[in-house]
């Protein structure tokens, strides 16, 4: 397919590849990566406009500039303007990317999404509540795993099931980072749990050290956990964990340590 005679790109087609660059690793956006396909036959352009628009896309993110790392050299405003626009504000936005995504899928934004639903309100108000954080969690969870390259950020697991997207600063402390990937870490599900519980920390090195309460319970089937202590972290390619972040975090499990 070729865009040859095709109109610039729409808000909506941006938003829509807005969505897309945040779940491709960096190094995985090319022509042949089926997801950018699929996208093309989606939206009625080409695989390489598709593949180029993220390119874009990268060419204004924060993370990889701090990497050394560019994108295209030259881009378009819709794409200034939708970085923009999630910079300021990013439930929004994130959710707006997966409706308007479900919309050209014609399927629900729960199952675009892939939320649970068995427990949701039947309707009304408080259904679109909750589908919406839902939504944007998923959208979060989609960001920090892919970013991760799908593997444990601590042990290097790769089975997507068992896999969290965990916050640094919880959810519900930082409305302002709930959706920034640097304020994420790709863990398995153990080891998302003591970090939730402030049995381990990542240190200033970004090392993982674990609590003093958890190695005095070595050998009551804890060993897998502690055999990670002090290692350090597998780091992204896109971007790192904020250090900020990780200090408060540790700021408010400092007693167990």
């Amino acid at each position: 397919m070729s865009d040859k005679g095709k109109n610039n790109w729409t808000r909506e087609e941006h938003i829509i590849a807005f969505n897309l660059y945040c779940q491709i690793p960096f190094g995985r956006i090319h022509m042949g990566n089926p997801r950018i396909i699929e996208l093309a036959r989606l939206i009625g352009r080409s695989v390489g406009a598709v593949s180029y628009k993220l390119s874009n896309f990268a060419r204004l993110d924060p993370a990889l500039q701090a990497r050394g790392i560019r994108g295209s050299e030259h881009g378009a405003k819709g794409e200034e303007d939708v970085w923009r626009e999630f910079s300021e504000r990013p439930e929004t936005l994130a959710y707006e990317s997966e409706r308007l995504l479900a919309g050209r899928l014609g399927k629900p934004i729960e199952e675009v999404a892939g939320i649970e639903t068995r427990d949701l309100p039947v309707e009304g108000i408080e259904r679109e509540a909750t589908v919406r954080v839902r939504v944007n969690q998923s959208f979060f969870r989609r960001r920090i795993v892919s970013a991760y390259e799908f593997r444990c950020c601590v042990t290097g697991l790769a089975v997507p099931e068992l896999l969290v997207a965990s916050h640094i600063v919880p959810w519900a402390q930082d409305t302002a980072n709930r959706l920034n990937p640097r304020n994420g870490l790709c863990l398995n599900a153990l080891h998302d749990r003591a970090f939730d519980r402030g049995l381990m920390v990542v240190d200033d090195t970004m090392h993982v050290r674990f609590s003093p309460r958890l190695r005095e319970k070595s050998g009551e089937g804890t060993d897998w956990l502690l055999a990670y202590d002090g290692r350090p972290l597998f780091l992204t390619q896109k971007f790192s964990p904020d250090a900020a972040f990780l200090a408060r975090h540790r700021e408010q499990w400092r007693a167990f340590f």
